[in-house]
């Protein structure tokens, strides 16, 4: 990820971190249908634990998870966050509200800026470079973006010279390689004030194409990048996060408990 020289004015333990997990995870139920799809087992750890040690090595260690399908699942199994050594709380959808509304709900809970996460993909993300730009350039949002080879599936995202996004491309509209959103934002608060609430609404198509004239800059990662959205993809992240497991089971402040939740086959 692209190193900037200034240092962050915003002090990385002050970012608190939202977590969308409460999608149905409907192109998953052939393989996963007993939980909610960020809990998908991977090599015996629930996908989404990965994402909250990927947020505590980077210095974050207050949490909220959006959640909404089968929330219970998540919610009994990370608890307060104690085994994971950090503060875990939750903001619940009681009917979906798309990936605008879980943020407008649990929008008393969040920093300013606040971290958010997609619940389903994993990028090997850096805190302190979002920061340092988000600083730099007075962002409205700086987002994490990856190279891939066909971004069909995902959307394109368009830079200028100066790493300022100039476009959102919706999925199916473009072919071929080039940059995508990799699910990783540091949004300022009052994004979110200006959300309505209540409302149904997507980050990506609603939101986020209407924050342009306001800031949104971007930051290529060229690590893993994984997303485990339809069965293939879910089977390779067994292959590709298989050191991520090794050093989240090997954590003795985060004991795992795989049949808290059953066997996946």
């Amino acid at each position: 990820m692209e190193k900037l020289e200034s240092k962050p004015d915003i002090p990385s333990g002050a970012v608190r971190a939202f977590v969308l997990c409460g999608g149905s995870g409907t192109r998953l139920r052939p393989v996963l249908a007993d939980r909610p799809k960020s809990m998908a087992l991977i090599g015996g750890i629930p996908f989404l634990q990965l994402l909250l040690e990927r947020l505590r090595c980077q210095g974050i260690d207050d949490v909220i998870l959006g959640t909404g399908y089968m929330a219970g699942k998540i919610e009994s199994y990370f608890g307060s966050g104690n085994k994971l050594a950090m503060r875990v709380r939750y903001s619940r959808e009681h009917e979906p509200l798309g990936t605008g509304g879980a943020l407008k709900l649990a929008e008393p809970l969040l920093s300013d800026p606040v971290l958010v996460l997609n619940g389903d993909s994993y990028v090997d993300w850096s805190l302190v470079p979002m920061l340092e730009r988000f600083t730099a350039k007075d962002a409205a949002m700086v987002v994490v973006l990856q190279a891939v080879g066909d971004v069909t599936r995902y959307g394109s995202v368009a830079l200028d010279h100066d790493g300022r996004v100039t476009q959102f491309v919706e999925k199916g509209i473009r072919a071929g390689p080039g940059l995508i959103n990799a699910g990783v934002y540091l949004v300022r608060k009052q994004v979110v004030r200006d959300l309505p609430a209540g409302t149904a609404i997507s980050l990506e198509r609603d939101v986020f194409p209407s924050l342009l004239d306001r800031g949104v800059y971007g930051l290529v990662c060229t690590g893993l990048f994984i997303d485990i959205g339809i069965p293939d993809d879910f089977k390779r992240a067994q292959v590709l996060l298989a050191s991520r497991v090794s050093v989240a089971s090997h954590d003795s402040s985060a004991p795992v408990s795989p049949g808290v939740l059953g066997d996946t086959t």
